[in-house]
């Protein structure tokens, strides 16, 4: 059984940083492409960032091109999200996410291509 546990949620004002960290267990956490997502209230959960497996290749969304970094640990089992220059549109619960396909070799969007979440971690961001 695959859990992921996030961390490194918080209050934070506008214009400063956080680091979401997600650690795996259950498996190998190299066998996973990871995901963090985020949903705010009213809204539906959307992807932030994305990476694959061996880490070489990542994907942001729009919004957070430029402020956000998604990286991974193998050896620690460890995905993070550097998020910089936060604004207040940031401001929802963020969730990684792991994919189970063995020999993929990019990255995923959608969150229906994710197979295990872990339960969020707050961000909120105050102006």
């Amino acid at each position: 059984q695959v859990q992921l546990v996030e961390s490194g949620g918080g209050l934070v004002q506008a214009g400063g940083s956080l680091r979401l960290s997600c650690a795996v267990s259950g498996r190998t956490f190299s066998s996973h492409a990871m995901g963090w997502f985020r949903q705010a209230p009213g809204k539906e959960r959307e992807i932030v960032a994305a990476i694959s497996r061996s880490g070489t290749m990542t994907y942001y969304a729009d919004s957070v091109k430029g402020r956000f970094a998604i990286s991974r640990d193998n050896a620690k089992n460890t995905v993070y999200l550097v998020m910089n220059s936060l604004k207040t549109e940031d401001t929802a619960v963020y969730y990684c996410a792991a994919n189970s396909a063995v020999f993929s070799t990019t990255y995923f969007r959608g969150a229906l291509e994710y197979t295990h979440w872990g339960q969020g971690t707050q961000v909120t961001v105050s102006s």
